[in-house]
């Protein structure tokens, strides 16, 4: 005889069991009926919490309210009022959707209902729970719905031994109440804890809200940003880096005002910081993003904080152009101070710190610019081809050093001479301050003046950034430009670096390589960027590969990123490389129309600066 051991459960403990997706903790009670309340159109919300949510946690609002009928069916499994079909799971617009959260925490716990319609005379009251079942009456209640959790986890002992301390449960309850709060400025909140008011927002504006929730004065530590495509807009405050944290719990994400977590989101704003940050460190942000609904899906987990896009690299791209366009607005620049010791006064490197508003608008070749253009990306096409193209060929050398080796190198001297010409003319037409000095340093530094005092600029470094930024942009733009060899190199490569020129070779056409591939791991070079020196096309190559193996090995970026990085340090003039005055003037122009000019792209700083007050220490003058 076959013995058959699979059984269909009990519908009391199969609601058990799905009620632990959906409440895990007091917190989950609290956002579930905090996005019901939100749901029915209130206008105040009242929280009323006791022992940390494990007595009770009621939710007082003053919105829509149910008929006696609504009130009965909102306990069962899968009733909701949000969708109607499977189409609507498409398209959803309100914070709950899935009629699961009511009958999941009445599964776990005691709970009354109070609801009262707007134009009704009499009101309905539910209680609920296994020992008593299920009671309705009517009665006389406040307009609106007042949700009470009591005991909760009472009828399951293993999961309320797992919860935490009284402190960490509250702080759960006490962050999602915030989240709410912040998402929706217009409504009026109150937090009640143990019978004292915690919190009392009023109802008012994205500003005063978060002045409210976070502190009187956090718009001295922010920086606001709003931008809108036809695809997405996104609102909100990012830190200062001087307002950096030490834990992940100050960064809020809502989308169509709805609190999410994303990773992708997250790497966004993180990596648009690029080096600023330090190990451990986390930006402070509160980013509202808005998107078709049917651009997205929210229901990936019944919890309903994971969130999918139909397009993720459209969303990376745009939150972490919009993050940089917001930092860029600030001359984030290590200062150099002169401390005296015993053993005499000495230059000391001190933190970065942010520079004056407008502190370099007298650099030489000082442009106000739009970084970022509506649309695609951070310029328009005629911004990136004047911002992004070479320097110029016609550089000065020591006399040791033959032309070929020249950093900007290219066919014909007398060709590249009359472009630059024509580049500076336009760099400097209206831009370039002629009264403001600039100087080179041993052919390895920049020196200008600022207003407050003198800038110091590394000339490798900083072309690396502005070469760093249009590989990123030719990735994009999708439009190569070849600098095709009077005549073609060949170089046979090992079968590692074979096969990694042929993973990469797609990208590299975007750069401007011009690349075929022969028998026996022979490469033919046919073009180039017009950035790589004349002669040094096949050394140029072979560094590129190197620098971006140690890349893969030591910081395990993503191709493009990695690539980048390794094309702008292969590419980039170096130390030693003498540059004409306009040659400088035109570096720093160009420096300064990136999204990030305080840092190369490994890291290092670009800019220093000595402040005018630390001349006047070591001249006597304080």
């Amino acid at each position: 005889m076959v013995k058959e051991e699979i059984q269909i459960l009990p519908e009391y403990i199969a609601n058990k069991i799905a009620a632990g997706e959906v409440v895990q903790r007091p917190a989950s009670v609290l956002k579930e009926l905090l996005e019901n309340s939100l749901d029915a159109g209130s206008k105040n919300i009242e929280v009323y919490i006791k022992n940390a949510g494990k007595t009770l946690i009621q939710v007082v609002d003053d919105g829509k309210g149910m008929s006696s009928g609504d009130a009965l069916r909102s306990i069962e499994r899968h009733a909701t009022s949000k969708i109607k079909s499977v189409e609507d799971l498409d398209c959803i617009k309100t914070f709950g959707f899935r009629g699961e959260a009511l009958s999941s925490i009445s599964a776990v716990s005691s709970m009354e209902i109070k609801t009262e319609q707007i134009d009704s005379e009499l009101g309905t009251i539910i209680k609920f729970d296994d020992e008593s079942g299920l009671i309705s009456e009517e009665g006389s209640f406040a307009k609106g719905t007042s949700v009470a959790v009591k005991n909760l986890f009472y009828n399951t002992p293993a999961r309320r031994n797992f919860l935490k301390t009284n402190s960490t449960e509250l702080k759960h309850l006490i962050d999602t109440f915030k989240r709410a709060a912040l998402s929706t400025p217009e409504i009026s909140f109150k937090f009640i804890n143990d019978d004292d008011k915690i919190f009392d927002f009023p109802s008012t504006d994205f500003r005063g809200r978060l002045e409210d929730v976070i502190a009187d004065n956090i718009y001295d530590a922010v920086i606001e940003l709003s931008e809108d495509s036809d695809v997405i807009t996104v609102k909100g405050v990012v830190g200062k880096p001087t307002y950096l944290k030490k834990s992940k719990g100050e960064q809020y994400l809502f989308i169509n005002k709805r609190y999410v977590q994303s990773k992708l989101i997250n790497h966004a704003v993180f990596s648009a910081f690029e080096n600023i940050l330090e190990k451990g460190d986390y930006p402070f942000f509160i980013l509202f993003l808005q998107l078709n609904p049917e651009r997205i899906d929210i229901n990936v987990h019944p919890s309903k904080l994971e969130v999918k896009f139909d397009d993720e690299r459209l969303v990376y791209r745009f939150v972490n152009a919009v993050i940089k366009k917001a930092l860029g607005k600030y001359d984030l620049v290590p200062s150099i101070a002169i401390n005296r010791t015993e053993e005499g006064d000495k230059l000391s490197y001190g933190n970065p710190g942010y520079s004056a508003p407008n502190d370099f608008s007298d650099r030489p070749g000082y442009n106000n610019r739009e970084s970022f253009a509506r649309g695609k990306g951070l310029f328009s096409d005629s911004e990136i081809d004047l911002l992004f193209s070479s320097l110029s060929t016609d550089i000065k050398k020591d006399e040791a050093v033959t032309l070929e080796s020249t950093p900007f190198g290219t066919n014909s001297k007398e060709v590249s001479h009359q472009q630059y010409k024509q580049q500076t003319e336009i760099e400097s037409s209206g831009s370039v301050d002629e009264s403001s000095f600039i100087v080179s340093l041993q052919n390895k530094y920049i020196l200008s003046q600022i207003k407050s005092g003198l800038m110091i600029i590394d000339q490798h470094v900083a072309h690396e950034r502005i070469l760093y930024e249009k590989a990123l942009n030719l990735f994009e733009a999708n439009i190569p430009f070849s600098q095709q060899l009077l005549f073609s190199e060949k170089i046979q490569f090992d079968p590692a670096d074979y096969d990694l020129l042929k993973e990469l070779e797609n990208y590299l056409v975007k750069l401007g390589f011009n690349l075929k591939f022969l028998s026996r791991r022979f490469v033919e070079i046919i073009g180039v960027p017009s950035d790589v020196n004349v002669g040094l096309e096949v050394e140029t190559l072979n560094g590129i590969l190197h620098e971006y193996r140690k890349n893969q090995v030591e910081q395990q970026l993503e191709v493009r990123d990695n690539l980048a990085k390794s094309y702008s340090c292969k590419t980039a003039i170096k130390a030693g490389d003498k540059l004409s005055e306009k040659e400088m003037r035109l570096l720093v122009d160009q420096l300064f129309a990136t999204s990030m000019p305080y840092v190369c792209p490994h890291g290092r700083p670009v800019i220093v600066k000595i402040p005018l007050t630390e001349f006047d220490k070591r001249f006597g003058r304080t």
